[in-house]
């Protein structure tokens, strides 16, 4: 009797039985249809899967719709025609702009040059909705910004921003809670002469409490990079956000500043900061942020040396008070056994 054959399991159809690959539709397909539904890090690594779709995905056009729907205020003209410098313009810039900053270590050898003046494009964002938007202008030739200790302010002293945020009512810390677990922030700094932009913004706060005297909520943002004196120096690049309620319970914004201080709590002047940001900005590394909380954690990382460096300088102070005390004595002691015994 003849055996019976086992038919051999049917396989699933391969990609290209049920119509090829992706590379076979049509270009315009893919761009307007596909790599328009596509976030920034995702159509990045769309480009390293075959040349043509390199070639594809490096439009100018998407990038730039992904650029502006992040960051709203790079939409100001001026904003526009510094990214279109960039050597691969909006793609340039996204790359730039869109990673954690991570730069620890400073060079000696750098070079600074000069330039007139950088470019701070901000962006603030409840529940990743934007809601604050601004670009400001530092001018950096000036006597007035190499001597005084830099500080950024987007808005006047009497200034607000309305926005549409109601505050939670109900315990007395709700809306410190409510800023500190849905706003977030960026702050991309651009030098128009490097052609080079990085994001200053720690992402989510790094702290946030209620004014004492004001009753306003201080949100703040902060960034940890090389300092000049050595590598075991760091700078706090800080960004603060005061939000205050408006009649009705509607949240405004009185003030968005930036200002630089160096772990002994020293404001830097303009000059110094210059420095350490264009060296950040030429040989900071840029890198995909591991948590919602890493700036957080390298913030509170700093807190913790300048702490320690401080109790250090205390405790080098008191044994040298000591010694004072101790010498004069010496000497008091001597003085008077010299007057009594001679």
């Amino acid at each position: 009797m003849a055996a019976l054959s086992t038919p051999s399991p049917q396989q699933p159809p391969s990609a290209t039985t049920l119509g090829g690959t992706i590379s076979d539709l049509q270009p315009d397909i893919l761009q307007t249809h596909i790599f328009t539904l596509l976030d920034g890090p995702t159509l990045a690594a769309t480009a390293c899967a075959s040349s043509e779709l390199y070639a594809l995905s490096t439009e100018d056009k998407l990038w730039r719709d992904i650029c502006t729907s992040s960051w709203p205020s790079i939409n100001d003209p001026d904003v526009s025609s510094i990214i279109s410098t960039f050597s691969s313009g909006n793609r340039s810039f996204f790359s730039d702009s869109f990673p954690l900053l991570h730069h620890h270590h400073h060079s000696s050898s750098f070079l600074t040059t000069s330039t007139e003046y950088f470019v701070s494009a901000v962006d603030i964002y409840y529940k990743n909705v934007p809601i604050f938007s601004k670009v400001a202008r530092t001018e950096t030739l000036t006597d007035w910004f190499k001597c005084s200790p830099l500080r950024v302010d987007l808005l006047e002293p009497k200034e607000s921003v309305q926005t549409s945020i109601q505050y939670q009512t109900g315990e007395k810390d709700s809306s410190v809670k409510q800023l500190e677990e849905n706003i977030t922030l960026s702050w991309i700094l651009i030098d128009p002469k490097r052609r080079r932009a990085m994001n200053l913004s720690s992402g989510g706060p790094v702290s946030a409490q209620r004014h004492w005297l004001t009753g306003e909520v201080v949100v703040k943002f902060a960034t940890i990079m090389a300092g000049d004196g050595g590598e075991k120096e760091f700078v706090e690049c800080g960004v603060v956000v005061c939000c205050g309620e408006k009649e009705g319970g509607a949240m405004e914004v009185r003030e968005v500043s930036l200002v630089m201080e160096d772990m002994e709590g020293r404001s830097l002047n303009g000059k110094e900061s210059l420095v350490i940001l264009q060296e950040a900005l030429e040989r900071g590394e840029r890198r995909k942020k591991k948590s919602a909380t890493e700036g957080k954690g390298r913030y509170e990382d700093f807190v913790e040396m300048k702490r320690e460096r401080k109790e250090r300088k205390q405790r080098l102070e008191k044994v040298l008070d000591m010694v004072c005390i101790v010498t004069g004595i010496a000497i008091f002691v001597s003085s008077w056994t010299f007057i009594l015994f001679r």
